[in-house]
Formats: structure tokens, sequence, C-alpha cells
């Protein structure tokens, strides 16, 4: 039975999930000073409340605000709710026992949202990310603007910065995008790359750089190894994406109607039908308002297809 639809509070959220990722993301849209309200879920309720309370010792260097462990009771007004929550991928486990594993935990946590009525966003950032974006669209029955997931935010971020250092320019003057799964099939988006409007080769060969076919090859393959890079030296990544979330956060509390690529149900784009992965969407107060029709190469559009065909294979062996 569902119980009473509460109101939205526009400047509360709520994350579940309190591991690396979780924390990391609750300190910083602590900084952020986005919301009034965060309450922190978590199986291991001492984990939740730990950490709510090394966050709120800080406060007095930051806005006001209340941060605290609690149930889904309090996350049911919620205005965006993060799931981080997820195992890891343990020693000869495949990807597919990590996904249903994973969809397991989520059957467990978005039914909680749904019977309070949840009027709020879903941003899902658990890994396999685009897997358990559907899994939430289809478990939550919301509507698919409001259930989406961080996408290739953080990727489209590594290749910004990578490009930034290659061609010795303010990454934020790069405007590029990675596309497709957040996984080892994404891709590069070269063809609508440029920095501040010059297209991406006349720039580089502005900056004394000709090798465009090598350089984009292994650009695109540091950004898509980044994160194993990272995690061989230090086990976990959680500051990129946390600043990606807060980033998330910041284009739907403040209406912004950024242009991020979040990851989400397709509905014809590019030929994919009801697989969800990253391509650049208007991101508001409602969440997603609106595809960005993206220009690809035929090159790039082939391997968008692939990424969805992989995704899908993953989909269909899903019992939801």
């Amino acid at each position: 039975m569902k119980e009473k639809c509460v109101e939205v509070n526009l400047r509360k959220a709520a994350i579940i999930g309190c591991g690396f990722v979780g924390s990391a993301s609750a300190f910083a849209l602590m900084q952020s000073g986005l919301f009034s309200e965060i309450v922190l879920i978590d199986a291991d309720r001492d984990k939740a409340e730990g950490e709510a309370l090394d966050i709120s010792h800080g406060l007095p260097f930051a806005k006001p605000m209340q941060i605290y462990a609690g149930n889904y009771d309090d996350a049911a007004d919620a205005s965006i709710a993060i799931i981080t929550a997820g195992a890891g991928q343990k020693p000869g486990e495949t990807r597919l026992d990590l996904v249903k594993k994973n969809v397991g935990i989520f059957g467990k946590i978005i039914p909680e949202f749904k019977k309070r009525d949840f009027q709020g966003i879903l941003l899902i950032v658990a890994n396999p990310l685009d897997i358990l974006t559907y899994a939430a669209a289809r478990l939550s029955g919301l509507p698919e603007n409001r259930v989406f997931g961080s996408g290739t935010v953080l990727d489209t971020a590594r290749l910004k910065y990578i490009l930034g250092e290659h061609l010795g320019v303010d990454s934020r003057s790069v405007h590029a995008f990675i596309l497709g799964e957040h996984g080892d099939s994404e891709i590069a988006a070269w063809s609508s790359a440029n920095v501040s409007g010059v297209p991406l080769n006349d720039f580089c060969e502005m900056r004394g750089h000709h090798d465009h076919i090598k350089a984009m090859h292994d650009i695109a393959e540091s950004v898509k190894n980044s994160a194993y890079e990272i995690i061989e030296k230090k086990k976990a990544t959680y500051y990129g994406i946390a600043m990606s979330v807060r980033r998330i956060c910041e284009a739907i509390v403040l209406d912004q109607k950024s242009v991020l690529p979040v990851s989400h149900i397709q509905h014809g784009a590019f030929g994919i039908d009801g697989v969800p992965l990253s391509v650049p969407a208007i991101v508001g107060k409602d969440g997603i308002e609106a595809a960005v029709p993206i220009s690809l190469s035929d090159e790039e559009q082939d391997a968008l297809q692939k990424s969805a065909d992989a995704l899908e294979k993953v989909i269909e062996g899903l019992d939801i």
C-alpha cells in the first residue's frame, strides 16, 4: 500500500550508500551549499551515522544545513535521491555476476521509493551504471525523465582534462563528449570536438600537434583506462565522481538547463531504442528536458550502436 504523497523539499537530498562514492558525494554537496538538508542511508547504520557526524563537524566552515543518518521515510520528500549503493566486483566474478548482484540490491532499494510515492529525481551512480539506470527506471515506475544515471559526465570531464593538458589550454575551454556506455565500449565523439569553437584538429596544429590519429587513439584509451589506473594505485575512485554528482545536482537544483552526457533510456536517437546509454541531454529542475541531437560521423554512429548492442545483451539476461 502506498503511503501518502509528500511535498518535495527542493533543498533536500538523500544519498543511499555511504561507501567511498556516497560519502565523497555527501562531502562535495555539503561544500556546494545547494542543499539545506542531506540524509544519508546505508545498510550499516553506524557507517551512515559516522559519515554524517564527520561531515557535520565541518559545518562551521560552510553553510548551515542538516546532515544526518536516516531511513527511507526521511528520504521520501527529497528532491534528489542519489543511489551509490552496490557491491564491488570480486576476484573470479564475471561482469554478469556483478550485474545480477547489484540489480538484486536495487530490487530492495527502489521499491522503498515507489511505495512512498517518491516525487523527486533518482540519480543513479552505482555500477554497472547503465544497466542499473535501466533497472531503476523499470522498478520505480517513475517517468523516465526523472530516472537517469551520472553516465559519462565524469568520463567527459576526464577527456576535457587530458585534452587540456595535451594542448596546454584551460580544460573548461575544451568542448567534447564521451558517449555510449559508462564502461569499456564508450566512444569519444571527436567529430564534434572543439576548443572554444575552433575545430579540434585546427587547434592541435596551432599548438604544434600534427599526428591526429595517434593522439586521438592514445587520449581515448587514457580516458577509458583512467579508472583502472586509479584503482590500481589507490584501490578506488571517488573524488571525480563526487564532483560529477555535484555538477549534475547543481544543474537540477538551479534549473540551469545544462547540456550533460547523462545515461538515460533511448527512444529512437541514432536508431537506438529501449537501451540506456549516455548522449548529451538538457538537464534542469524536472530532470532530463530533452536530448541534444549531437552530430556524429558514420564511424562514431557505428561505435555507438555497438555500445548499445553490448548493453542490450546484458539487459536481455535480467529478470526485471
